[in-house]
């Protein structure tokens, strides 16, 4: 299996630099340290699978030059992981059918609410072209390649993240129970959130997210969803321990 792991978006949900802020890591002009929203592309042999279409999921696409889609997975329904689907369209056109995804139903009744027009029983022309897939805790495919959901707490909201082969993904999470750590075992890669040094009410601090991946011991960990509260790039990456980085948009891993 050659996979290839590109992160699209490193950012929290109002993106780094923050609009109107003039704090160092904001005017920081390592590009490193300007992060897009969340999201996340995965190459399998020839099969392309994107985790969260969010805010700047065109921009992310352009970046990238992503023209092809098999899948979309969803960790939930929040805003900055979910309101860029609309720009799936010249995919569609590209493609010339719809582009499955795949969510907890409670997630796919708040995609066909929020993208109503593309639900629609008579549709209007040019709309996104989608094919909903239900999902749980249990394992499933996706453009025949097999995925793992992960069960995680984001403070009362459940998510999902998402283990393909020996590479996963959390974002967006406080607390994993212990059954679920199970699932990230074994790893070669683990991206997990870190949103700052600081506590907060749903986001996995710095320190939290390195007591984890010391617990599940993956050979090399990533840090994303990552606040301009938590310092600069390169300032972070030197107090990390060796199997551990903070990741960047446009990353792009060889597994």
């Amino acid at each position: 299996m050659v996979m290839q792991v590109t992160f699209l978006g490193t950012g929290t949900s109002q993106g780094v630099p923050i609009v109107g802020c003039n704090c160092a890591v904001c005017q920081s002009i390592n590009p490193k340290d300007k992060r897009l929203r969340c999201s996340l592309h995965i190459q399998v042999n020839d099969k392309s699978i994107i985790i969260d279409t969010g805010p700047d999921f065109r921009q992310q696409l352009l970046a990238n030059k992503i023209k092809d889609v098999d899948a979309i997975l969803y960790t939930h329904e929040h805003k900055d992981h979910v309101a860029g689907l609309d720009d799936v369209r010249p995919i569609n056109f590209l493609q010339q059918h719809d582009i499955p995804i795949y969510a907890e139903q409670r997630v796919l009744k708040a995609l066909q609410c929020e993208f109503h027009y593309a639900f629609a029983d008579e549709k209007y022309p040019g709309v996104p072209q989608l094919t909903l897939n239900e999902i749980s805790s249990e394992p499933f495919t996706a453009a025949g390649i097999p995925i793992t959901p992960i069960r995680a707490m984001h403070y009362r909201l459940p998510v999902l993240g998402f283990r393909v082969n020996n590479f996963a993904y959390v974002t967006d999470a406080n607390f994993i129970e212990e059954a679920e750590l199970e699932k990230l075992k074994n790893l070669d890669v683990l991206a997990i959130n870190a949103l700052r040094k600081e506590p907060h009410i749903s986001h996995f601090t710095l320190q939290e997210a390195i007591d984890l991946i010391e617990q599940l011991q993956p050979k090399q960990a990533y840090l994303i969803h990552i606040s301009h509260a938590m310092g600069l790039h390169n300032d972070i990456n030197n107090e990390l321990p060796q199997n551990v980085s903070v990741a960047y948009d446009r990353l792009r891993l060889n597994l």
